[in-house]
C-alpha cells in the first residue's frame, strides 16, 4: 500500500484543503503544506526500502478494475521512476511554499497544485495503459486552472494553447493504444491494457512504426520537442512561478519518461525506425532555442527556452539506446527539475520584489543582494553543466551516449552547451555585475527565511549529487539495461 498512499496523499490534502472555510486561509496553507511533507515522507519511505540492483518493477499493487476490458489498478516503480516520484516530493512542497504569500483565492490554487502532482505521480508509476492514460490527461485539468486563472495578462491564450496542444497529442496517443489492445486481443483472445503483457507481445515492424508514431505525438508535444514547442514559453510565462517550477521540474519530464518507459520498449522497431528523426530534433532543439534563449530581454521567457534546450539533451541520451545514454537521460531529468526549478524560484522572487523580469532593468544586485546573488550563481553554474554540480552528470552521459553512437550529433550538441554557458552567465553578469545604476534596485531586501527554506535544498541538492550521483546511477543502471536489450532485440 506504500506506493498507493504515496500516489494519492496529495489529493487527499487537495479534498481536506478544499473544506477549510475560506475565511482560514493561513489553515488551508498549512494543510497544504503538511499533505505536500507526508507526501514526501513516504516517497523518501518508498526509496529506502528500493532494492538497488534489481530491474524489475517494485512495491507495486495490483488488483482488478474493469476486467472484462483488462483494466485494472496496476502500479509500480523501477529504477528509471524512482528518481522521478523523488523529484516530484521535493519540488511540491517548495512549490507551496514559494505560493505562502499569495492572496487571490490561495485555497484553490494550492488545492490544484496538490490534485497536479498526484497526477504526475500516476503518470511515473502506472503499469497499465489505460491507467497510464487517465493519469496523463487529468494532468491538463488542473495545468490549465493554474494557468488561465492565476497567470499573467495573456494567461487565457497561453492556457488555451498549453490545453489544445497536449489534449491532441494524447488523443492520438489514445487511438494508438486502442490500436494496441485490439491487436492483442486479436492474437491472444485475452483483453488486457497490462504494460508488460503489451511489451512481451511481438509486433509486426510496419505496425510498430504507426503505434510509434501515435505515441510520439503526445510525448513530444509534452516534452516538448522542438518544433513541438511553440506552447511552452506562452505557459511558462504567464503561469504563476510556482506553477512554472512544477511545469517546467516535473510536467516536462513526463514526455521524456514516456519515451523511455512506454515507446521504446513497447515498439523497439519503432523506435530504432525513428531514431535518426529524433536524434536530429534534439540537436537542432538544443541548438535553435539555445540561440533563441541569448535574444531574450525576459529573463523568464530566457529559462523557458533554456528549459527547451536543456530537455534536448534528454531526448538526445535517451535516443542513444546506450547505457550510457539512459541512464545520463534519466538523471538529467533530476538535474533539470533541480535547476531549472531553482532558476524559477529566483525570477519570482525578483519580480515580487521589483515588479519586473526584463534583464535590463536589474544591474549591480550583487551589492545589495549578495546571498541572493551567491544562490543564484550556483545554480546558474549548475545549469550551464560546471564539473562538481548536478548538470555537469546528465549533461555529460549523455553526449557520451550520443558520441558512442554517432559522433556528429554529439559534436553538434556540444554547440548547446557553449550557447548555454553564453546565454546564462551573460544574463547573469548584466544582471547582479556592473554599477548599480537603478535606483529602485537599492532597497531590494535579501533572502528571507522562508526563501531560504525554499532555495537551501534546492542548492544542496545541485551541489551533493553533482559530487555523488552514484547513489542515483545504481539505481537506474539495471532499469536502464533492460531498456538498451529490448530496443537492441533482434526482431522476431
Amino acid at each position: 500500500m506504500l506506493l498507493t498512499l504515496t500516489l494519492f496523499a496529495p489529493l487527499a490534502g487537495a479534498l481536506l484543503v478544499a473544506i477549510v472555510p475560506a475565511a482560514r486561509q493561513g489553515s488551508a496553507r498549512l494543510v497544504a503544506l503538511l499533505a505536500s511533507l507526508v507526501t514526501l515522507a513516504l516517497a523518501v519511505a518508498l526509496a529506502a526500502r528500493f532494492r538497488t540492483g534489481e530491474a524489475g518493477f517494485q512495491l507495486g499493487q495490483a488488483a482488478e478494475w474493469v476486467p472484462a476490458f483488462g483494466v485494472s489498478y496496476r502500479v509500480g516503480v523501477d529504477g528509471v521512476s524512482l528518481p522521478l516520484v523523488l523529484l516530484t516530493a521535493v519540488l511540491t512542497p517548495l512549490a507551496i511554499a514559494g505560493s505562502w504569500r499569495m492572496t487571490d483565492r490561495p485555497r484553490s490554487y494550492l488545492a490544484l497544485l496538490l490534485v497536479l502532482e498526484t497526477a504526475m505521480l500516476g503518470v511515473f508509476v502506472s503499469l497499465d495503459l489505460f491507467l497510464f492514460y487517465i493519469f496523463w490527461e487529468a494532468v491538463l485539468v488542473p495545468a490549465y486552472f493554474l494557468i488561465g486563472s492565476f497567470g499573467g495578462r495573456r494567461r487565457v491564450y497561453a492556457a488555451v494553447k498549453f490545453f489544445v496542444y497536449t489534449l491532441l497529442g494524447g488523443l492520438l496517443m489514445l487511438v494508438g493504444i486502442i490500436a494496441l489492445f485490439w491487436l492483442h486481443q486479436q492474437a491472444t483472445g485475452t483483453p488486457t491494457f497490462d504494460y508488460e503483457a503489451l511489451v512481451d507481445f511481438q509486433k509486426a515492424p510496419s505496425t510498430q512504426r504507426w503505434l510509434f508514431a501515435a505515441f510520439f505525438a503526445a510525448f513530444a508535444i509534452k516534452t516538448p520537442v522542438w518544433p513541438f514547442h511553440t506552447w511552452l514559453p506562452d505557459a511558462y510565462t504567464e503561469a504563476p512561478t510556482t506553477t512554472t517550477v512544477l511545469l517546467a521540474g516535473v510536467m516536462s519530464k513526463l514526455g521524456v519518461y514516456g519515451f523511455l518507459r512506454f515507446a521504446l520498449p513497447l515498439f523497439p522497431d519503432g523506435a530504432r525506425w525513428a531514431q535518426p528523426a529524433l536524434l536530429t530534433l534534439a540537436v537542432v532543439g538544443i541548438l535553435y532555442c539555445a540561440l533563441v534563449a541569448t535574444m531574450q530581454r525576459d529573463f523568464k521567457t530566457l529559462v523557458a527556452y533554456s528549459s527547451v534546450s536543456h530537455l534536448g539533451f534528454i531526448v538526445l541520451g535517451i535516443f542513444a539506446f546506450n547505457l550510457p545514454g539512459l541512464q545520463g537521460g534519466v538523471f538529467y531529468m533530476v538535474a533539470h527539475g533541480l535547476v531549472i526549478g531553482g532558476l524559477f524560484f529566483v525570477t519570482g522572487m525578483l519580480e515580487e520584489r521589483r515588479g519586473t523580469r526584463r534583464i535590463e532593468d536589474f544591474g549591480g544586485l550583487q551589492q545589495v543582494v549578495p546571498r541572493m546573488a551567491a544562490v543564484m550563481l550556483v545554480i546558474t553554474l549548475g545549469s550551464v553543466a560546471l564539473p562538481g554540480l548536478v548538470g555537469f552528470v546528465g549533461e555529460f552521459l549523455t553526449l557520451l551516449g550520443a558520441f558512442l553512437e554517432n559522433r556528429v550529433y554529439a559534436v553538434l550538441a556540444a554547440g548547446g552547451v557553449i550557447l548555454g554557458a553564453v546565454y546564462l552567465l551573460w544574463a547573469y553578469q548584466r544582471m547582479w555585475h556592473g554599477p548599480l545604476e537603478r535606483e529602485e534596485n537599492r532597497a531590494l531586501a535579501d533572502l528571507d527565511g522562508r526563501e531560504w527554506a525554499i532555495l537551501a535544498p534546492l542548492v544542496a541538492a545541485i551541489v551533493v549529487l553533482g559530487l555523488f550521483p552514484r547513489p542515483v546511477l545504481d539505481r537506474v543502471e539495471p532499469s536502464a539495461q533492460r531498456v538498451v536489450e529490448q530496443t537492441q532485440a533482434p526482431s522476431p
